[in-house]
């Protein structure tokens, strides 16, 4: 498969494309294999900040559902300090998770139906020459597949249907139920990753649920069944590393307010999905009070400067007017703000008209951050 598509090929695409060239120029210089060529190419340019390489051979799918290089690198680490020396990836798409895990195991292996996908699995392998991948190109729950792994762990990360009124694993693609069900037998431990959305109590084994925030937006839930469980819930901040583990003997601290202090500070989501805010308020050198908990964001405030590797952002507050756009327009332009972006839940067909009306006639280099409380606006600038 792909065999008259060279490395040398596709980087001329990336060239072409970024020059402009439409699908008929394309054509004529690419060849017959133009189209996946052409795809390959698109896929490496939108993967720019995905990955650490920019020859990595994948389609627009595999991009898609592939996971980022650093929570790769992470998972791949935690999995070392679990001294586990095998795992297989029942639904490794083009392979860069596996990838990882194999650089700190002794046997990996890779399973996709798509011979797509294992082709561009095998291929990104090479490329970070880890040699240590058995790649199967098959139904990883067929019984002759399943003869096949000699694996500790499974980990599977499924594929998820078009959205649906409630997350159930049932949905999943392939089923973790089933894969559970089909490998365990076999394994000691399993790895799933399910959407952030799913309810816990949802999920029929004991183990852990670790909320991954990565540049500041949740990217991922991943459930390790015991033992490789360290805790009921954890949340991990990337790049940062930094990682918070629920703990039910700890004292509740949690105190809330209606009136932000001089400093707001923006809790990460994984933190709020983990239910780990009163975990969080103990790491945190100095008082805070909760002051907004919405499901895109969550905010504490306080009167110290807060700078903290499991704090999102940091803003101090320049003022609280009442939320209308005009009056917060009024405020901005008075204090100088040429930009602002806004914080704030607003109904999709009103948020550019919000958004215009706030920005309107705004001039200088100042951003300010608006966000909203109640029926006040509370506008801070990042530290």
């Amino acid at each position: 498969m792909f065999e008259g598509i060279s490395e040398e090929k596709v980087r001329e695409a990336v060239e072409l494309i970024k020059n402009g060239y439409d699908e008929r120029k394309l054509r004529a210089r690419l060849g017959s294999d133009w189209e996946i060529i052409a795809e390959i190419a698109r896929a490496r340019i939108k993967a720019k900040d995905k990955f650490s390489r920019d020859d990595l051979w994948m389609d627009l799918e595999g991009l898609r559902y592939s996971t980022h290089e650093i929570v790769a690198r992470y998972r791949s680490e935690r999995l070392e300090k679990a001294g586990v020396r095998s795992i297989a990836d029942v639904s490794c798409g083009i392979g860069i998770q596996l990838i990882f895990y194999a650089m700190k195991v002794e046997r990996a292996y890779g399973i996709d139906i798509d011979p797509a996908k294992v082709e561009f699995a095998r291929r990104n392998a090479e490329k970070y020459r880890v040699p240590n991948i058995e790649f199967i190109n098959a139904d990883s729950l067929a019984p002759e597949t399943v003869e096949r792994i000699d694996a500790e762990v499974i980990f599977s990360d499924p594929a998820r249907p078009p959205e649906m009124p409630e997350r159930r694993l049932e949905d999943l693609l392939p089923s973790p139920l089933r894969i559970y069900e089909t490998y365990k037998s076999r394994a000691d431990a399993f790895i799933f990753d399910l959407p952030p959305q799913i309810r816990r109590e949802r999920i029929p084994w004991k183990g852990e649920f670790e909320y991954i925030d990565l540049f500041g937006a949740l990217n991922r839930l991943t459930f390790y069944t015991e033992p490789l469980a360290g805790a009921e819930r954890s949340a991990v901040v990337l790049p940062a590393g930094a990682r918070l583990e629920s703990n039910p003997d700890l004292e509740n601290i949690l105190e809330w307010t209606d009136k932000p202090g001089e400093y707001l500070y923006e809790v990460p989501q994984a933190v709020d999905y983990a239910d780990l805010l009163n975990e969080l308020f103990h790491v945190l050198n100095g008082e805070a009070k909760m002051l907004l908990r919405e499901k895109r964001r969550v905010l504490a405030t306080g009167d110290a400067p807060l700078k903290s590797p499991y704090l999102k952002r940091t803003y101090v507050v320049v003022g609280v007017v009442p939320f209308h756009p005009v009056r917060i327009n009024d405020f901005l332009r008075r204090e100088g703000f040429g930009r602002a972006t806004l914080k704030l839940s607003v109904p999709q067909e009103e948020y550019w008209r919000v958004r215009k009306r706030i920005e309107a006639n705004l001039s200088g280099d100042r951003r300010a951050f608006v966000f909203r409380v109640g029926g006040k606006a509370v506008v801070a600038e990042a530290l």
